[in-house]
């Protein structure tokens, strides 16, 4: 009997340390579960100088191209994450979530309905000229798109998008890293919602992030609460960046039920340094061109020298369309904000069917260039995609 019951001990412990090596081994996806804090990398060696207009160089960048005609990374199934105070593995991926009603979805009125193909790509971009005045009048014979490095020939849309409802999220970096900074930032970003949110046609929400993601307010076109969201935020814990835009994008607004045309944008407020993420940056990024996200950056970085967040920042912002702000003093953040709100309102949109165009899951190349008046303007667009498998 004894030699029985020692046999069915054993076996259970084995039993036990499977499970455990089975829970080591999850995918690499977001979570909200906290995890075992992450040595922090190398402090970065303050280089050169922010260039005049607070964007880095090429050679900063050079470590960052997006990929050329590479496979997609493995699709990544995020485990379900739980509340940091929580030890229950099956809670939401967000802890607080507060979600919004009804009342809070603006009717759909007479916006432009939503037609899609399975060959047919959906590009945003924005033009200026050489210095930074958008150009908003632009026809189809003005652009010409380049797909994969080869000219594209069929164009089935191109308008000019300036009124277009928005959907936007507002990631709030809470980290201990941006804790003496963390006060003006958030009052910045309540004036920047105050301003851009239009009651009944726009809709926001306030997402704040350190080891784990929190909705601190859901989808809403109420100012007032948005701006309860933005404030009830608390700096402190790691840095779980890229999580937090894989979700955003992924589970918030890609996912929202939207049946018109509508932009949809992430302003990112961070300094950047990720240290506690489980997805890669360029699985974040993925997501957010899948997503048809434009992604904008502001730097929480007022050093003055480029770090390695600036760098990733940038990246982000322009592999997703968007840009990305450096200021130089805790001030400037107000003025990027209101940058963003006029790009916003200042943009094109074109629909073209790529050429050669498989369901293979390669990454195809995006570039646009624009001219008017023999004049060469400056295009900003997402850099590229991954085509579909079939």
């Amino acid at each position: 009997m004894k030699g029985l019951i020692l046999l069915f001990a054993a076996a259970v412990l084995a039993v036990s340390a499977a499970w455990s090596q089975s829970a080591d081994e999850l995918p690499s996806a977001p979570s909200a579960v906290a995890q075992p804090k992450q040595a922090a990398p190398p402090a970065a060696t303050p280089q050169d100088k922010k260039a005049d207009d607070g964007n880095l160089s090429d050679d900063d960048l050079q470590s960052l191209e997006p990929p050329r005609n590479t496979p997609p990374p493995p699709k990544a199934e995020p485990a379900k994450a739980t509340p940091a105070s929580s030890a229950q593995p099956e809670a939401d991926p967000v802890k607080n979530a507060t979600l919004g009603t009804s009342s809070d979805i603006p009717a759909e009125g007479t916006a432009e309905t939503i037609r899609r193909s399975v060959n047919e790509v959906n590009v945003v971009f924005t033009v200026t000229d050489k210095r930074g005045r958008f150009i908003k009048n632009l026809t189809q014979q003005d652009i010409k798109v380049i797909d994969d490095r080869k000219p594209v020939d069929s164009i089935r849309a191109f308008q000019s998008q300036t009124d277009l409802p928005l959907r936007v999220g507002l990631l709030v970096d809470s980290s201990n890293s941006v804790r003496d900074r963390f006060k003006f930032e958030q009052e910045a970003a309540t004036e920047f919602l105050n301003q851009i949110v239009r009651y009944n046609r726009d809709l926001a929400f306030v997402l704040g992030f350190d080891t784990v993601s929190e909705i601190t307010q859901d989808f809403t076109s109420d100012t007032g609460k948005l701006s309860r969201g933005v404030s009830s935020l608390k700096p402190g814990g790691g840095t779980a960046m890229y999580d937090a835009l894989y979700y955003a994008c992924r589970d918030k607004l890609m996912k929202h039920p939207d049946k018109v045309a509508i932009r949809r944008a992430i302003i990112l407020l961070s300094d950047g340094e990720d240290n506690q993420s489980r997805v890669s940056r360029d699985e974040a990024v993925q997501m957010a061109q899948r997503a048809e996200v434009i992604v904008y950056a502001i730097s929480t970085n007022v050093s003055g020298n480029v770090l390695k967040g600036d760098k990733v920042m940038q990246y982000i912002a322009e592999s997703t369309g968007g840009r990305a702000f450096f200021p130089f003093k805790i001030q400037d953040v107000a003025n990027a904000f209101s940058e963003i709100q006029d790009e916003l309102r200042s943009q094109y949109a074109v629909a073209y069917k790529p050429p050669d165009f498989q369901l293979d899951g390669r990454y195809r190349s995006i570039e646009i260039a624009a001219q008017s008046s023999n004049k060469k303007l400056r295009v900003r667009a997402r850099k590229g995609y991954y085509a579909p498998v079939q």
